[in-house]
């Protein structure tokens, strides 16, 4: 094991142990160095890793603490990582995807304000008024979003966000025959919304499956069609 790699375990073991608290100080350099046994070129790229992970956050002329540890906050670190996911590992997580957001999206029905429900029409009005992929898929995310959030769990909301990030969405829309790919999406929205405003939480599980199933099926189709992965844009 790399020392950089050990020094980052014995740091979350203190974590995990209660040794350093959420919103703890780390101990000194030298003096954590010496407790770990390690060298401070290690420990201070152990804590520059785990800082980067939001395990640790740096306060400038305060000092390193351990964060909140919140999972929301730790889940932000896999956007990347879903930012830049193709060909089958986009497909992967699509289909988690499916399985989590039809099942947030039928709780939300009985979670709905008033306020929520006109709001989300909104969104749908400005999504139908895209003048491009670009700003369709920002409304796109904004009306799932705030589906989501009506149930009031941000670690399935950060979960979700990661799991569909904003460059996943417009490069598989790019990916397809953009009229048509548009002109779905919006068919598919005004089911769900339709289910949503009525209340209806089986309708509205559906209306998401199908919305969801609709482009892990695309780019299903799209990997079959090349034997080499890659993403839906080429």
């Amino acid at each position: 094991m790399a020392l950089t790699d050990e020094a980052m375990d014995q740091i979350k073991a203190m974590i995990v142990r209660g040794d350093l608290a959420p919103g703890s100080r780390l101990p000194r350099e030298d003096d954590l160095a010496d407790q770990l046994g390690l060298s401070r070129n290690s420990l201070r790229e152990a804590v520059r890793a785990l800082t980067a992970m939001r395990i640790l956050v740096a306060r400038q002329g305060d000092g390193t603490y351990v964060s909140s540890l919140e999972p929301h906050l730790l889940l932000e670190t896999l956007s990347f990582a879903a930012d830049v996911s193709q060909g089958r590992t986009a497909l992967q997580l699509l289909q988690v995807r499916r399985l989590l957001e039809p099942q947030a999206t039928g709780l939300s029905a009985a979670l709905l304000t008033p306020e929520d429900l006109q709001a989300l029409r909104g969104i749908l009005d400005q999504c139908r008024a895209a003048a491009t992929v670009e700003e369709f898929v920002a409304h796109d995310i904004e009306f799932h979003l705030r589906i989501v959030e009506a149930v009031g769990n941000p670690v399935l909301s950060m979960l979700l966000r990661v799991l569909s990030t904003r460059t996943q969405r417009v490069r598989i829309v790019r990916g397809s025959q953009i009229q048509q790919a548009l002109e779905n999406a919006h068919h598919e929205h005004e089911e769900i919304f339709r289910a949503l405003r009525t209340r209806d939480a089986l309708l509205a599980v559906s209306a998401a499956t199908v919305h969801v199933a609709a482009v892990e099926q695309w780019l299903a189709r799209s990997l079959g069609a090349d034997k080499t992965p890659q993403g839906p844009d080429g």
